[in-house]
């Protein structure tokens, strides 16, 4: 915290940009400076959360409005932009690739999760047609950059974080969600949103093998193009324009 206020000191912001954490924005908004909340999905009707919204200049919600408005942030939606889901592959060209077998990519990430390379590996062994990769898990590869592998696809199977999920929707992949257990159901929300409007298909727990077969080709027959109500294309941008309206909006309030 006192490296947080001298760097308010010595920088003079015109807003600050708080991801998650409750009490760094607490803190930033009583130094006196505006305050942009990234929200998240979830069961957020607690105190320090309750606090934390009323007091925000301004509330980033990374989903589509129509798809999921939480009850606990109607109060403030003059105050609240609903952006879309960002990726940092948006613009990004959706690669081609045509393969002979089913292919399918187990996309994990650093939050962890119940599933791991073992468990995909045995699931392989069980379902030799099936092409399997896994990135980001337990006791697996991992790469910085998986746009390639999510794109060469035919499935792609993920827990139910922002980011992994805002990835498949840019790529417009066919998509089994495994939400993990996180703060305030995050992810079971959001994978329940997703599954509830038919973007993907939502699973509790890592399935039995042979209940993958009619849960991949499930997957492989829905719309992909459903990933659109997502809205991805242009989320960061919109972001940056609501941080920055924020952010012009206190600097002429303060010129003299």
């Amino acid at each position: 915290m006192a490296l947080i206020a001298r760097w308010v000191e010595e920088t003079r912001p015109a807003a600050v940009v708080v991801d998650v954490s409750v009490e760094v924005a607490l803190f930033v908004r009583l130094l006196g400076v505006p305050v942009v909340v990234m929200t998240m999905p979830g069961e957020r009707t607690d105190g320090p959360h309750a606090v934390l919204h009323l007091l925000a200049d301004h509330i980033v919600a990374a989903w589509a409005r129509e798809l999921y408005e939480p009850e606990w942030l109607r109060p403030y939606a003059a105050k609240t932009s609903y952006v879309g889901g960002i990726s940092r592959f948006d613009e990004h060209e959706i690669l081609q690739s045509a393969q002979d077998r089913t292919s399918v990519l187990v996309l994990g990430g650093q939050g962890g999760c119940d599933f791991d390379q073992a468990m995909v590996d045995a699931t392989a062994v069980q379902l030799p047609e099936i092409v399997w990769k896994a990135l980001g898990l337990r006791g697996g590869p991992s790469t910085d950059d998986p746009w390639p592998d999510i794109c060469a696809a035919d499935v792609v199977i993920t827990h139910a974080g922002q980011n992994c999920v805002a990835d498949v929707a840019a790529a417009r992949r066919p998509a089994v969600v495994i939400p993990q257990s996180r703060p305030f159901d995050e992810q079971y929300v959001t994978a329940e949103t997703l599954s509830k409007h038919g973007l993907a298909l939502a699973t509790s727990g890592w399935p039995d093998p042979q209940a993958w077969r009619p849960l991949i080709g499930q997957a492989q027959a829905s719309d992909p193009s459903k990933w659109q109500r997502w809205h991805t294309a242009g989320a960061a941008a919109r972001a940056a324009e609501a941080i920055e309206i924020t952010a012009r909006r206190y600097a002429e309030s303060t010129t003299p």
